[in-house]
């Protein structure tokens, strides 16, 4: 699985001036199970993504750049990855 920390690195006018286009990227991710769980930091200085282990970590890299938030230069990614040791039965397909 991966863990995707997204930073913000311009004013938050501009990150909601891409925020729909953004959840526009991201529905299409949740939809292929790609994106397990996604949303903003508390407080809103970024977002966190949790992916599946559909690839590796450089395909991953590779179509983040398609997210409207990166490709407009808004934010800055780092994708973690892990693997579980313990793992919730209902969060194994996503392993």
């Amino acid at each position: 699985m991966f863990v995707v920390t997204i930073t913000y690195t311009q004013p938050i006018e501009a990150i909601e001036a891409k925020t729909v286009e953004h959840r526009e990227w991201l529905d299409q991710h949740v939809a292929s199970g790609l994106i397990v769980a996604a949303g903003p930091m508390v407080p809103r200085t970024g977002g966190i993504l949790v992916c599946a282990s559909k690839g590796t970590k450089e395909e991953l890299e590779a179509l983040l750049k398609d997210d409207p938030f990166q490709a407009h230069g808004l934010a800055d990614y780092v994708v973690t990855e892990f693997k579980a040791g313990k793992l919730n039965p209902a969060m194994a397909p996503f392993a």
